[in-house]
């Protein structure tokens, strides 16, 4: 069993092992490995590269490839830590951490404020908040107003922007989530502590024990 970690490299590019990533996240050993089988399960689901692809990504998240989905789009955009136009495995579990129950508040509020900011400007500015407006009308099927959408974003920035420049900082941000902390339920996924019983299969193929012996 001494080569399959070789193997598992060869086969998964930028594959970083288990050990490694639980010393680097809030995942244990366990939990990492388990994500493997995840990570396997939608890197293979079209391309056999050892990559989750945009496509698969989204496959894995609507059962459908061609779906568009701006908060989908960017929450891609950054689990691409590489900047390649796909995620490896480290990439993958490095990404997710940010969600795991044990993860600080601080990286938390940071990703939300970095989903938001799609430009990456360091700002949220009324333009992207208007864009999610606009996918949010598209995904749901309502349809609002022009009066009503500019009404939604001048109370927005009213609440938000406290030196009223028009664009909201990681100060605003942080002061902002702080008054409303049910904002920040999205960034918590308790299964996350419970995927070493989704995913059971990593006991027979673990790599722990490749090392120990």
């Amino acid at each position: 069993m001494g080569c399959y970690p070789s193997r598992i490299k060869q086969r998964f590019p930028g594959y970083d092992g288990p050990i490694e990533l639980a010393s680097q996240t809030s995942f244990t050993v366990s939990e990492v490995e388990a994500l493997f089988e995840m990570f396997k399960d939608i890197s293979g689901s079209m391309a056999d590269d050892g990559l989750i692809s945009k496509e698969e990504f989204q496959l894995a998240l609507f059962k459908n490839s061609q779906k568009e989905n701006l908060f989908a789009n960017r929450i891609f955009e950054l689990f691409d830590l590489k900047h390649r136009g796909a995620i490896d495995f480290g990439d993958f579990v490095k990404s997710l951490n940010v969600f795991h129950p044990n993860t600080s508040l601080d990286e938390k509020v940071n990703f939300e404020f970095k989903l938001y900011d799609l430009d990456d400007t360091g700002f949220i500015e009324r333009k992207e908040v208007k864009q999610m407006l606009d996918a949010l009308q598209k995904e749901s099927e309502m349809r609002l107003s022009d009066a009503t959408v500019e009404a939604i974003l001048d109370k927005t920035f009213q609440d938000i922007d406290g030196n009223q420049d028009g664009k909201i900082d990681k100060d605003e941000w942080i002061n902002f989530v702080s008054r409303r902390p049910s904002l920040m339920k999205i960034m918590t996924l308790p299964y996350l502590k419970e995927v070493t019983t989704t995913f059971p299969s990593f006991v027979f193929n673990s790599e722990v024990d490749d090392i120990a012996t």
